[in-house]
Formats: structure tokens, sequence, C-alpha cells
């Protein structure tokens, strides 16, 4: 398969001293919200700011200087993902949460070895640009709640599975069967190839497509990482999903959405618990007046 590549840009801020060049860095983290990028990374020397369009990027490299006049130095490049993933690998190490460890190859001896002898349970994942690693806010988050939920035998739907993470997380956890769905062509050849690293992914179906047209019936649980406006566009179509005493679990929202989202979901979800981390919220809801199926322990 040829190498993806993503567009970015390299930023250098002109600084005369190190309060006004933490000052400049607030002012472009700002500047950079308006248009969306996927991912950041600080360097030595620069900024280096991926987007998931070529149409962002362009907006980005022209609007920063103008925002930042004399302060800022961008330049658009295209960066192949296995170079992003290279140098990643200086700095990405596992991620715990719980009794779940999600490494990627290089940081773990026995990438094959479903669990290990202190009961931890383990999930490689080799990084990607586009798709998640374990070591985001919001992954880190459902991966906490689905420890909660007994999972033995239930039938799970990971809505936007990109690097195929908690579709893994699952089945480790016990799922029966899940069902791993993403519109992103590459997202599904990403998973494959976690699913490969983590033997096979057996009980893994990757389906193709918007999870929006899905006709697969009802699962025990629904898992949605997605976006706050995309929760709340989608509710009932995620509620739909969810079986008589299932639950759904959605993050990817942020803390100013987070008003709007849990209103979408109220017709048909309670929420029934609420985790933060940073800026970021995800939360278990369960159908309205339905006696949930799965046990679920709560944080003491």
């Amino acid at each position: 398969m040829s190498s993806r590549t993503w567009p970015a840009i390299g930023i250098r801020v002109d600084a005369s001293s190190a309060d006004e060049l933490e000052r400049l860095e607030e002012l472009l983290s700002a500047a950079l919200d308006d248009f969306g990028p996927s991912a950041i990374q600080q360097l030595d020397d620069r900024w280096l700011v991926f987007f998931t369009s070529e149409r962002a990027r362009d907006l980005a490299a022209t609007a920063l200087p103008a925002a930042l006049p004399g302060r800022v130095t961008v330049d658009a490049i295209d960066v192949a993902d296995e170079d992003w993933a290279g140098r990643s690998q200086q700095n990405l190490t596992a991620v715990e949460v719980g009794r779940i460890v999600i490494a990627p190859p290089w940081a773990v001896a026995d990438a094959d070895a479903p669990a290990r002898d202190d009961g931890r349970l383990m999930v490689v994942i080799r990084p990607s640009m586009g798709f998640g690693t374990g070591h985001h806010q919001t992954t880190r988050l459902c991966t906490a709640i689905l420890q909660r939920l007994d999972l033995a035998g239930r039938a799970v739907l990971d809505v936007g599975t990109g690097s195929g993470v908690l579709a893994l997380v699952s089945r480790a956890l016990g799922a029966r069967s899940v069902c791993a769905v993403d519109d992103d062509p590459d997202a599904i050849e990403s998973a494959r190839e976690n699913l490969a690293l983590n033997g096979g992914g057996s009980g893994i179906e990757l389906r193709g497509g918007d999870f929006r047209d899905l006709q697969a019936g009802l699962f025990d649980v629904v898992v949605a990482n997605l976006t706050g406006g995309l929760l709340a566009a989608s509710a009932d179509i995620l509620a739909s999903a969810v079986a008589p005493g299932g639950t759904l679990v959605i993050s990817g929202v942020t803390l100013d959405e987070e008003a709007a989202v849990m209103r979408a979901f109220a017709p048909r979800m309670t929420v029934v618990e609420r985790l933060a981390e940073d800026e970021w919220v995800a939360a278990l809801l369960g159908l309205n007046g339905a006696r949930p199926s799965a046990a679920y322990v709560p944080e003491p």
C-alpha cells in the first residue's frame, strides 16, 4: 500500500523573550483552533501542525502570518504517515488506563500476548497520524468507562473505529463480538493492521461506510468516540442501535459542547455517569426507562 501523506504546516515563532514567546504561543493556539488541526507537535525549533485536508492547511498557512504579522513564519508541507510514526517512536510509550495497557509495538516485548501475568490486558497499536493511539483524552475516557461494564458475552458496536483501539479494548474485556465501523478506507486499513498485531482480532468485524447507513441490528454496548457536533446530529441513530437494556458510551465532546450534546440524547437516553479530562468529556448513557443488562460498577 502506498504511503499516505498528511497536509501540515511548520510554524516558527519570533519572540524576544520567554514571556513574549509564551504570549505568542497562546495567541497561536487560539488562532489554530479556527482551522481544526488534527494534531500538533511542538519540536525544539518549531511547531508541526497537521490537518485532515489541504484546504484547511492552506487557509491556516495564509491566515496565521496575517494574524501575527512579523511574528510567525509558516511553511506548508506534506508529511508521510511513516515519517510521523517514526518520529513518534522517540516520544510515544505505553498508556495505562486501569488494567488496560495500550502500547506501540516498540514499547512491548510480548506484543502477541493478550494478557500479562499481573492481570493487565495488552492492546498493541501502531501509531498513525490520522488515528488514535490511546494517548488522546477521549480514548482514555472511553477505555475507563468500558472497564466498568461487564462486557463478557456482549455484542459491541464501535462507531468511528479509527485505529481499532476501542474495538480491541472491548474484545480484551470479554466482548463476544465487535462490529467496528469507519467511513475512511485508511482507517479500516489501519485497524486491520492493528488487529494483526493483536493476534488477528478474532471476533472483530471491520466495516467500511457511514454508520448512519448501517443496518446491523442492535448491540448491547455502542461506543461512539466522534465529535460533539456529529454526536448531537446522530443522537437518534445511535440510540436506535442500542438493544433494550444496553448502553451507549460517547466521547469527543468538549466542555463547551456538552450541554448541547446531552440535550440531543435526552429524549431517548439518560446519563448514567460522566467523566472528564482537561477539556474533554465522556459519558455513559442508558435507554430511558430500561433496566441495564450489563453490570456497571461506577468509580468509587
